[in-house]
């Protein structure tokens, strides 16, 4: 029997908080290494948020191609299963073209689904979903949390009694599997994972990285961010979708509904992106082994030199095995 390790596909990972400068630094590396990027951004999968999500633009992808931007509409459902799936597709396609894999990106769920750490996606239907959005409707969501709470304590622990989404997903997956959300996760066969993957870490001090995720945030605000929303809902997407939940596009629905002023969205966008920056170096710091830069003590031309050779090395270990 082969040795599954043995085949596994060789990639490198950008990892870091929101604002650190992880595109900058990727697209540089891209360029050296020969690389095609993926994202692993679970706001960049969705079409239309471009401005809110800081997608780059088309003129870059034409240069350095990039993978799993763009590939679901607003109000369809994308987890991460799809993600390992497609980004494992996209991995597989990119080293026969002779070719290095550069994941890039924030979303730290998404890296453990492509590493075989999340179980493998949970079964959906549309019908019953319906059901449950018109019994919101009806009886309201403190009744359906309620229900949650009765079959599925553990979940409803974790959910928030107004969180629209996660209820309807965890009452749906009960009523169609007749098990709870929490034995699935318990007992999924694990995905197999088909990378081996060099994690690359940057970091700022969080003073720092909070004056830029204030920058970026007004950036954006000026760039046309509260015109792509207003286009989104005038286009009938709900509030209420996952895609549209997020930090900023949430403050900006509330802005549009009259519900706060228009520098109230901006400071409520700036905190809720710092609180998501500190989440996400909470998760990162179980990214073992990965090589940390900082980039208050590094320009970003100093680390490409100093992670290029680790880089290749890691590329060519695999490709001799």
């Amino acid at each position: 029997m082969e040795n599954i390790n043995e085949k596994k596909i060789p990639v490198i990972a950008i990892i870091g908080p929101t604002a650190v400068g992880k595109t900058a630094f990727s697209l540089e590396l891209a360029t050296r290494l020969n690389a095609e990027i993926i994202s692993v951004d679970s706001r960049q999968v969705y079409r239309y948020l471009d401005v809110g999500t800081d997608k780059v633009s088309l003129e870059i992808r034409k240069q350095v191609l990039h993978h799993l931007i763009d590939v679901a509409d607003p109000d369809q459902i994308y987890s991460a299963a799809d993600f390992a799936s497609q980004a494992s597709d996209a991995i597989s396609r990119i080293k026969k073209r002779g070719r290095v894999p550069l994941l890039i990106g924030g979303t730290a769920f998404y890296y453990k689904a492509l590493c075989g750490t999340l179980s493998e996606d949970l079964p959906k239907d549309p019908a019953i979903r319906k059901v449950l959005e018109e019994e919101i409707e009806e009886q309201g969501i403190l009744k359906l949390h309620s229900e949650l709470m009765a079959l599925d304590p553990t979940a409803a622990e974790k959910i928030h009694h107004n969180d629209y989404v996660r209820i309807i997903r965890a009452l749906e997956i009960y009523r169609l599997t007749g098990k709870t959300a929490t034995w699935w996760y318990e007992n999924q066969v694990k995905i197999e994972s088909t990378s081996d993957i060099l994690y690359i870490g940057l970091i700022r001090d969080r003073a720092n990285l909070y004056i830029k995720i204030a920058d970026r945030v007004r950036q954006q605000f000026s760039n046309g961010y509260p015109e792509e929303v207003e286009w989104l809902l005038a286009q009938g997407y709900s509030p209420k979708l996952p895609a549209l939940q997020g930090f900023g596009y949430k403050e900006l629905v509330e802005f549009l509904q009259g519900k706060c002023s228009y520098e109230e969205a901006i400071e409520g966008d700036i905190r809720a992106t710092k609180t998501f920056s500190r989440k996400q170096m909470a998760w990162f710091k179980h990214f073992e082994p990965a090589i940390w830069y900082d980039f208050d003590k590094y320009e970003m031309s100093k680390a490409i030199e100093d992670v290029l050779p680790h880089c290749i090395k890691h590329l060519e270990q695999k490709d001799k095995n």
